[in-house]
């Protein structure tokens, strides 16, 4: 029997291996009693989507967490949360180097990999950067949620709660204390700007934060391509989310119809921003009209940026994808965007993200519909919920429909949290896939397929070319 190296193992690998254990781990803590609230009780599956869904920083529960976990649950879920949002790569090498270990070589390529670097030179410092950046935003946020919290309740409270909804806007998690995520505080706007704030910090990428604080700290007035696409694409989608939302949803009184003009676009931002990946609500998401929802998913499916605590494909996929698109039909040759070459295998990972995505999310909405039985009942006033209708036996009632079945896949796998509320509905095997596709959100599609593949085998030959039709 092969002995299996750690060494050898491919960096991707021992990522998705990484996150598995910590979400096995926050599964016991979950599951024990002190977890929940006196008179409560959940399952081990119940525990292990919860745990899964804060280390993937999703925010999607089968509970509500506000009322079914402890203390001590929430703070389980807490540094779940904050594990998945820095990488759990990246917190367990800083604490190696605060304890004075040395990092390996192949420590570093995977610390590249959770980052998402360029290179592996200077990741340590990169990394520490990072940390401290981390600590001082979500900090800062708190003190600002808890101003905005204590005008509702006592300031002891209101600090819990500022730290919490801090850590958890940050790492775009979507969590929240409230059983209604923030509908209640839809016209504070200390609280809606101070999360819209955090989430795009967290969503635009460690990397674009490292360049920003390098652009004005050394003067060098010049951000790579990889931060100029991130910036430029995100501000595009925010502003035009924005717009959006206020067109379709201003007549709509059960979301911003009655609100002012200052805090209908308020709200219009703030979901703009939150449905990208992090799935705070401050409007009930029940009321939206379909047209809103349908910008819900293109939003979501583009998701954060890459080596962010969001998920989705990302802009810069997105934004490489339309630059080929615009190439194709220029009939040009090289794939140039502010006056750099790309390389073509970067264009052929992002086709390769997208594909493999679109496949993943048909495949799942399809296993959830398959095995999820929906029976259609217009009229209940007659009949029994558990008897018989014409001689077939009803065995389950939901409000599962296709739309809403994409929706929660589609936020699954960006890793968002927003819902239409039909993930406690799902039977056990549609609740496992919802648990892995979590898993791959957060890791990325392609890196977890790569992470079960060979090493890339090279050929000495290669076979002659031929043309296909296509079009």
């Amino acid at each position: 029997m092969k002995k299996i190296s750690f060494r050898r193992m491919l960096p991707s690998k021992i990522l998705v291996m990484s996150f598995i254990v910590i979400i096995f781990i926050g599964t016991f803590f979950l599951s024990l009693p002190i977890a929940v609230k006196e008179g409560q009780e959940i399952s081990i599956l119940t525990a292990l989507f919860t745990a899964t869904s804060a280390v993937s920083v999703t925010g999607l529960s089968l509970v509500d967490v506000s009322l079914v976990f402890s203390p001590f649950g929430k703070t389980i879920i807490l540094i779940l949360i904050q594990l998945g949002g820095l990488g759990i790569m990246t917190f367990s090498t800083l604490v190696f180097t605060l304890i004075g270990k040395q990092i390996s070589y192949q420590e570093r390529k995977i610390l590249k990999e959770d980052l998402n670097s360029y290179t592996i030179g200077g990741v340590i410092k990169f990394l520490r950067r990072i940390v401290l950046i981390v600590i001082g935003i979500e900090i800062i946020g708190a003190i600002f949620l808890t101003f905005g919290f204590a005008s509702t309740m006592p300031l002891k409270k209101a600090m819990v709660y500022g730290i919490f909804h801090s850590v958890s806007a940050f790492c775009n998690a979507g969590f929240s204390l409230f059983s209604n995520s923030i509908v209640g505080y839809s016209s504070n706007k200390t609280v809606t700007l101070t999360i819209a704030i955090l989430i795009s910090l967290g969503g635009i990428g460690f990397a674009v934060i490292n360049s920003t604080i390098s652009y004005y700290k050394t003067g060098k007035k010049t951000y790579n391509l990889t931060s100029k696409l991130a910036l430029y694409i995100s501000f595009f989608l925010v502003i035009s989310g924005t717009i959006a939302f206020f067109i379709f949803e201003r007549n709509n009184p059960g979301t911003i119809g009655n609100m002012g003009i200052i805090d209908a676009l308020t709200n219009s931002f703030f979901q703009s921003v939150t449905t990208r990946t992090a799935g705070f609500n401050s409007v009930p998401m029940e009321n939206l009209r379909p047209s809103t929802l349908f910008l819900f998913l293109i939003l979501m499916f583009i998701g954060a940026s890459p080596g962010s605590t969001g998920g989705g494909l990302k802009t810069t996929t997105f934004g490489i994808i339309i630059f080929y698109v615009m190439v194709i039909l220029r009939n040009e040759k090289d794939l140039v965007i502010s006056n750099r070459r790309i390389p073509w295998e970067i264009l052929h990972r992002a086709m390769a993200i997208l594909v493999i995505s679109l496949i993943y999310i048909t495949v799942i909405v399809f296993l959830i519909l398959m095995t999820n039985e929906i029976t259609s009942i217009k009229d209940l006033s007659d009949v029994a919920l558990q008897g018989s209708l014409q001689g077939k036996t009803i065995v389950h009632i939901s409000n599962l429909t296709l739309d809403k079945v994409i929706f929660e896949v589609m936020s699954a796998f960006a890793t968002v949290g927003v819902s239409q509320g039909i993930t406690a509905d799902l039977n056990i095997f549609g609740r496992i896939l919802l648990i892995l596709t979590m898993l791959i959100g957060r890791v990325g599609p392609l890196t977890f397929m790569l992470a079960f593949s060979e090493k890339i085998k090279v050929r000495s030959y290669k076979y002659p070319h031929e043309n296909v039709l296509i079009g």
